[in-house]
């Protein structure tokens, strides 16, 4: 009877091991199936993909050798017709051109202010700061000069050293205010001014200009080191080594 259960039981079991792998292999099917894009598999098999060569790599080292050397040459001639073409142009240029004339720098460049509202007195103090002075120098000293006329002299020195270095090729290193003077405008303004017990007298607004003259000169450093030789040669020792230099106020008769 026990024999019998068993087998009954072991059939049982069977049946159900069997019933589960076939659900089991259905269920992976039915996964698989829902997993599956045609169109996705139809892009895998028939997209565009790098096709790998079979020949052997010595034939192609070759041939990409060859085109190498041919693109230089290509390349290289290109260049010499094109150099021959920039040749024959320029050739060409040259000859049609005028010939170029060397600039000859100037001996000397005047420049003047226009008339303003000052003083010829008061102007004047102003052109003996400058006059005699290397260009920069004279520049200088109206920049921190206090007086209200300075700003224009400053403005017109400039003008007057970028004229000078581009219209008559001078050194703007070497130029100097060699000459600097003052005039009277033409047109001086005279006004009423009332006076006491019904009189009047006349006021008169003056205006004035400034003028200049650059000249080619020693540079500020040169005058410098010119002063500094000057006074080295004044040092004289009292008589403990000869030197040559001649005698200063000598006596009449020997003093011993």
């Amino acid at each position: 009877m026990q024999s019998l259960t068993r087998a009954h039981n072991a059939c049982v079991g069977g049946q159900r091991l069997q019933l589960q792998g076939s659900r089991i292999l259905q269920w992976d099917g039915r996964r698989l199936a829902s997993n599956f894009n045609p169109l996705q598999w139809i892009q895998q098999k028939f997209a565009p993909s790098v096709r790998k060569s079979t020949a052997p790599d010595a034939p192609k080292q070759e041939t990409v050798d060859l085109v190498s050397a041919q693109e230089e040459a290509f390349t290289e001639a290109k260049l010499i017709k094109g150099s021959t073409k920039h040749k024959k142009k320029r050739e060409e240029v040259a000859e049609a051109a005028p010939e170029v004339v060397e600039k000859h720098s100037a001996p000397e460049h005047k420049y003047s202010t226009a008339n303003f509202k000052i003083s010829h007195r008061k102007l004047n103090m102003l052109g003996r700061q400058i006059s005699g002075k290397p260009i920069d120098h004279a520049i200088m000293q109206m920049q921190f000069s206090e007086k209200r006329a300075s700003n224009r002299i400053m403005s017109m020195l400039a003008t007057a050293k970028l004229h000078a270095t581009v219209y008559k090729n001078m050194n703007p290193s070497k130029l100097v205010v060699s000459e600097a003077w003052v005039t009277k405008g033409e047109n001086r303004l005279k006004r009423l001014e009332p006076r006491g017990r019904g009189k009047f007298g006349i006021r008169v607004h003056p205006d004035s200009r400034l003028h200049v003259i650059l000249r080619p000169g020693k540079t500020y450093d040169q005058v410098k080191a010119e002063q500094r030789q000057r006074r080295l040669k004044r040092i004289v020792s009292a008589g403990l080594v000869r030197e040559d230099v001649p005698l200063r106020n000598p006596a009449s008769f020997w003093q011993w």
